[in-house]
């Protein structure tokens, strides 16, 4: 099949999910045979919805390859859930007009389970309407639960940065115990405790932080989590807590939520953020040691400056993939990262169908999680360890800080 293609990022950005469009945008350019041209997306399927596409191929070949080194979603983001194509095709529907319109054959996503939702069902209509499209999904998520994929672009470079921010605030909290006794760590993840779980590579020593870790997987019980940080107190003179932001009481409730309700986002998730707090508020007032807490906030999910050297190869690993797939006529597919082995670490890639990524959800498996539900196994480490390998390459400006893409986005004229 020869034809257009889009484009399109989802979801929250990450450090590495712009090195994967360069991997779907400079494989797509160096296969003209196939495609006609590339467009990308504005702000993902709105941008689509919208008609508003433009034309990559009239960026400056610098700016596209400098993708490789920029962190957030270039291309535009948005978090926009389409309805269920069995209620409502309306979306659906105008979607396809769009693409007929263009002549687009072609589609790449680049997201999470939303995203692969969407796309499977795309792909599920253009069948139903013998409309030739190919529908390839491209991996992306901090929070590393996809289902289907050993790992996640996006995950090995927020661990890196937690990881690091912990063992660095962690000696913060070392040299000024005395007063500050406690810091507690606050890191992104809704449901699935990965992102917490890595802070644990940054102890190499039976002292270092962090010395408790709260997983979403892993229900909070005030008075185990008490008696654990009393413990610490006794053997270390301070207690460094990481703490996910999806930490849960034993009935479901989510910790932070438990002072007042958050908002909701267009899929109806829980805006999280203050599970940090509500730990604080326990340890000051049942432990009785002032505590302090630090918060990352979307920038332990950007910080492309301190990415990991394997997750920005494998993150254009898997956007070079998704179009190579598409050439060989592969449809409803989502690229995976395979393990090979951990020494030396070695990794593949294969593929797994849209429907069973957006249906799975991968959490921290308990061979992962220690016996007390504070801390990680062994087994985590060497799971963990290599996707936080090496320095990822950054472009300094002579004004000292990281050059990053600028794209111009010449819009194509729209014809529906």
């Amino acid at each position: 099949m020869k034809g257009k293609a889009v484009v399109a990022q989802s979801g929250g950005p990450t450090a590495v999910i712009n090195t994967s469009a360069a991997g779907v945008i400079q494989t797509a350019l160096a296969n003209p045979e196939t495609f006609t041209a590339i467009y990308g997306a504005e702000n993902g399927i709105l941008g689509v919805l919208n008609e508003e596409l433009y034309d990559l191929s009239r960026e400056d070949p610098a700016e596209i390859d400098r993708l490789r080194r920029s962190p957030s979603s270039l291309l535009g983001s948005c978090r926009h859930k389409l309805k269920s194509l069995d209620k409502d095709r309306t979306d659906y529907e105008r979607i396809l007009d769009v693409f007929k319109a263009h002549n687009i054959r072609f589609f790449f996503y680049i997201g999470g389970n939303d995203s692969m939702d969407t796309a499977a069902k795309l792909g599920r209509l253009a069948d139903e309407v013998d409309y030739e499209l190919i529908c390839i999904g491209v991996p992306k998520t901090i929070d590393n639960d996809l289902a289907c994929t050993d790992h996640c672009p996006g995950y090995g470079s927020v661990a890196k940065f937690n990881a690091t921010a912990v063992m660095e605030a962690g000696l913060d909290t070392l040299a000024l115990y005395t007063h500050d006794t406690c810091t507690v760590h606050e890191v992104m993840g809704r449901n699935a405790g990965w992102i917490a779980a890595a802070t644990a590579l940054a102890r190499r020593h039976d002292d270092d932080a962090p010395h408790l870790i709260l997983l979403p997987e892993a229900p909070f019980v005030e008075e185990a989590f008490i008696e654990a940080v009393q413990k610490c107190l006794t053997d270390h003179q301070r207690c460094f807590i990481a703490c996910g932001e999806g930490v849960k009481t034993p009935d479901g409730q989510y910790l932070g939520e438990a002072g007042g309700q958050f908002a909701k986002d267009s899929f109806g998730h829980t805006q999280l953020g203050g599970a940090a707090n509500a730990v604080r508020a326990i340890v000051e007032q049942k432990v009785g040691i002032k505590a302090r807490t630090n918060r990352a906030g979307t920038a332990q999910r950007v910080a492309r400056h301190f990415a990991s050297a394997t997750d920005a190869a494998e993150a254009y690993l898997v956007g070079q993939k998704a179009v190579e797939a598409a050439i060989a006529g592969v449809h409803g597919k989502m690229v995976t990262l395979e393990r090979i082995g951990d020494d030396p670490y070695e990794c593949t890639t294969g593929l797994a169908a849209l429907e069973d990524v957006a249906n799975g959800e991968k959490p921290v498996p308990p061979a992962f999680i220690s016996d007390d539900g504070f801390g990680v196994t062994e087994a985590f480490r060497r799971y963990a360890q290599p996707l936080i390998a090496g320095q990822a390459e950054v472009e300094i400006a002579p004004d000292g800080l990281p050059l990053y893409a600028r794209l111009a986005k010449h819009m194509v004229n729209k014809r529906t």
